[in-house]
């Protein structure tokens, strides 16, 4: 993901994380904001304070990351995404793999990740084309199985990747183009 933000440098991205431990060392070039979850979890902080709605205008940003969002605020994360980013605007979000042998590491602690459907389903109803899925991270494989032929589906997570889709306005129509050419009813 860092090299895809690396590669629209001008254009303004915001970075939205669950912890402060999980924002990029070395972040890309440009305008962006860094923001993680506040420890009380209410609200963000990093480089300014914030709740949601983010104090940034409509259609502000050109990218989004976000990492590992709560199941509980996700509609109105996607929501406030949506509104940020710019049609035609990117957004990758991560999300653990409920199916992943490597959900021992993150279950213990508490964490309840949100589906990759339902997210896919809210992503679609904020306007938000989901173009892709890919699956990162340690690949699981069994003894019996040769290393590297597991399933790409039992990765630690998922990438979801959407594009901002607007609805073009339609352009002027001649006058012989209007009304009908004939009559309906006789």
């Amino acid at each position: 993901m860092l090299g895809r933000l690396r590669s629209v440098p001008a254009q303004p991205w915001l970075w939205l994380a669950p912890s402060a431990g999980w924002s990029p060392e070395a972040p890309p070039a440009g305008r962006g904001i860094r923001l993680h979850r506040s420890v009380q979890g209410s609200g963000w902080q990093g480089e300014l304070r914030c709740g949601l709605a983010l104090p940034l205008p409509a259609e502000a940003v050109n990218a989004i990351v976000i990492q590992h969002a709560a199941p509980a605020d996700l509609d109105t994360l996607l929501a406030e995404c949506a509104r940020v980013l710019m049609p035609g605007g990117r957004l990758w979000m991560t999300v653990l793999n409920r199916y992943s042998p490597y959900r021992a590491h993150w279950q213990w602690q508490g964490a309840q990740p949100a589906s990759v459907a339902r997210t896919r389903v809210l992503m679609k109803r904020q306007g938000l084309r989901c173009q892709s899925i890919g699956h990162h991270g340690p690949l699981w494989s069994q003894t019996s199985t040769a290393v590297g032929t597991s399933l790409p589906a039992l990765r630690a997570l998922c990438v979801l990747e959407a594009e901002k889709r607007t609805e073009a306005l339609i352009g002027p129509m001649k006058a012989s183009q209007v009304g009908w050419r004939r009559p309906m009813a006789t």
